[in-house]
């Protein structure tokens, strides 16, 4: 995997949830399902170590625009699904 050239991978780390690049085809269907626009999902900065990681994983830039899914696991709901749109930074 790419990723092992990063000297600290956040993503492997146990409190940080899964992080994964949707395709434009899926945000679409997210923005229907709740009725929203983009910019209206909270914001994840292009900076950030979970979307540099990404990066690496994907073997490309995690270009301004894009929606990244986090997957959380919970004690009450087992997993909770959010929706970042990555922002520059």
């Amino acid at each position: 995997m790419a990723t092992e050239n990063i000297s600290f991978n956040v993503l492997k780390h146990e409190l940080v949830p899964e992080h994964d690049l949707l395709p434009e085809e899926e945000v679409q269907k997210v923005l229907a399902k709740f009725r929203i626009t983009r910019d209206q999902l909270p914001k994840i900065k292009a900076s950030d170590a979970a979307i540099k990681v990404l990066e690496n994983v994907y073997g490309h830039p995690i270009q301004v625009g894009s929606v990244i899914k986090i997957v959380r696991k919970s004690e009450t709901a087992e997993l909770f699904v959010a929706y970042r749109l990555v922002i520059g930074g």
